[in-house]
């Protein structure tokens, strides 16, 4: 798996129109907070268990080949990490990891989008 940050994250969208950009989240967190235009919700875990989504597997099989470039996003790039490693070990050979994520790490008082992610570097989102 190869991780990059958002912005190259963003130019690798631009100039690889045929990849598949899934943000890994929860339904409420792509909703509610936000998510990158373009990604399509395909969620890690289901339930409040946090347990992992039997069906992620066969959505992404339906959006993607495996042989076309996945990129993987989350809040802060550990689900998206994990998710993708489940992907590599199922075949998907170009998959992608979006360092920090949407909403980034954590700063000294516990806030996200403050340090780094999706939304601090101000690149393209929308929320619902």
């Amino acid at each position: 798996m190869k991780h990059l940050t958002p912005k190259e994250t963003h130019a690798f969208l631009q100039a690889q129109p045929d990849a598949v950009f899934i943000d890994c989240r929860s339904e409420f967190e792509y909703l509610f907070v936000g998510h990158p235009v373009g990604a399509i919700l395909i969620p890690w875990y289901e339930g409040v268990n946090w347990d992992i989504n039997p069906r992620f597997l066969g959505e992404v099989r339906m959006a993607a080949s495996h042989h076309r470039p996945v990129i993987l996003i989350c809040r802060s790039g550990n689900r998206s990490r994990e998710a993708g490693e489940f992907l590599e070990q199922n075949g998907f050979t170009e998959v992608y990891n979006v360092l920090y994520g949407f909403e980034g790490e954590l700063d000294e008082h516990h806030r996200r989008s403050t340090k780094n992610g999706w939304r601090f570097d101000g690149l393209p989102w929308e929320q619902c």
